[in-house]
């Protein structure tokens, strides 16, 4: 119910506003794919992400390695040698679950790394929105990668390869300016390719075989 309601006050919103002001919106996961700043940031959180990952793994090995002895040796132990080998097997679960968090929870090592990462590439995006948003005259931009749910977006307010073009990432083929979603590319007739000799061959009408004459019979 309560998503509803925001869905039906956020297109209240918009209709009241673009009759007065000029609104557009972009896709930024689109623009962040075209960027090779970000395609590099993806490759190096990815090795990152391996190194801890390894470690993780190696912590994981030794606790399993404490309960394999545990297993194997717990009926020659004494109840308090029992405790002591499950203190010790616990304090190294708790380790593990740690450095867990540490790394991947939220606001961990992996988070923290991506976010100073992303920082310059967030900000280059962001100064190429503000100066086509300018430039167009703009006064509301919305991101349609965002949080914001966009039910119907109008590919005339789309400014996304206007924002490609600032950044210099803009291509003629595939990138055409505030024409239509980044996303929603149809093939243009010039885009097909070109049909060979031997296709054409195939699309020439079949010609019918010709009857044979009939001979006429002779009056009498």
């Amino acid at each position: 119910m309560k998503k509803f309601l925001f869905i039906f006050l956020a297109g209240f919103f918009l209709t009241h506003i673009s009759n007065a002001q000029k609104i557009g919106y972009i896709d930024s996961n689109f623009i962040l794919s075209k960027m090779p700043a970000y395609n590099k940031v993806q490759q190096e959180m990815d090795k990152y992400a391996e190194t801890w990952q390894r470690e993780l793994e190696s912590l994981q090995k030794d606790v399993d390695k404490l309960k394999q002895e545990y297993r194997a040796e717990e009926v020659l132990l004494t109840e308090e040698m029992k405790k002591k080998r499950q203190a010790e097997i616990s304090k190294k679960e708790t380790e593990v679950r740690d450095y867990q968090r540490k790394v991947f929870g939220y606001e961990g090592m992996m988070f923290k790394r991506r976010q100073d990462l992303m920082r310059p590439i967030q900000d280059e995006v962001f100064t190429a929105v503000e100066k086509v948003s300018k430039a167009k005259q703009i006064a509301i931009m919305f991101d349609k990668s965002g949080d914001l749910v966009m039910i119907y977006t109008n590919p005339v307010h789309d400014y996304t390869e206007y924002v490609l073009e600032e950044l210099g990432l803009a291509s003629d083929k595939a990138n055409t300016p505030g024409a239509r979603p980044a996303d929603a590319l149809k093939e243009s007739p010039d885009d097909l390719p070109a049909v060979g000799e031997e296709a054409q061959e195939e699309q020439k009408p079949v010609e019918q075989p010709k009857k044979p004459a009939t001979k006429k019979k002779p009056n009498n």
